[in-house]
């Protein structure tokens, strides 16, 4: 299944996932690398197999060994920071977040590409983890950088249909069972 076969698999009721899976994909002013880091970080974050299968074959055909990897990294490093921020941001208790953090993160120091695109990926999949604290952090970094909001909304926009395209797609497989 290629990102052809994945939109032919979204059916008539979501038909709008379908089109904004190939607009937010085939049309991205996002540049190559920026674009397809941004999809297998989310696709990753999805956690919907059949999203991840198919959008990780299309995104290592477009990226560099390095940029897979470090993409691949930015997901495992939020799925871990968005739950302990969302967490500790969520809790009434306001003296956690003077304690120490104590989790490990070398990546971020070093993620093996141009920052900017790992703290977009990092941006886009806070927003398919719904971490508020994390959200704030990688906006500001990319806007420090001269990043403009419509590069940020590019990444969660891809972030929203990639992770809807997932819902919709594990459901039905369920419900064909």
């Amino acid at each position: 299944m290629s990102l052809d076969s994945l939109k032919s698999a979204v059916p008539d009721y979501a038909k709008d996932l379908r089109l904004n899976l190939g607009s937010v994909i085939g049309d991205s002013p996002l540049p190559a690398q920026r674009l397809w880091g941004t999809v297998l970080a989310t696709a990753i974050a999805s956690r919907s197999p059949i999203v991840l299968r198919e959008l990780a074959l299309e995104a290592q055909a477009h990226l560099s060994a390095e940029a897979y990897t470090a993409a691949k990294s930015a997901a495992a490093t939020m799925a871990m920071s968005n739950v302990f921020h969302r967490t500790r941001h969520l809790l009434s208790d306001q003296e956690y977040g003077k304690l120490r953090t104590g989790l490990r993160m070398n990546v971020i120091g070093n993620p093996g590409v141009d920052r900017v695109d790992f703290e977009l990926w990092s941006f886009a999949v806070s927003a398919v983890n719904a971490c508020g604290v994390c959200l704030d952090s990688h906006e500001h970094a990319l806007r420090r950088a001269g990043v403009d909001r419509e590069t940020v909304q590019e990444a969660f926009k891809i972030a929203s249909v990639v992770q809807a395209v997932g819902v919709i797609l594990d459901a039905e497989a369920v419900l064909a069972d």
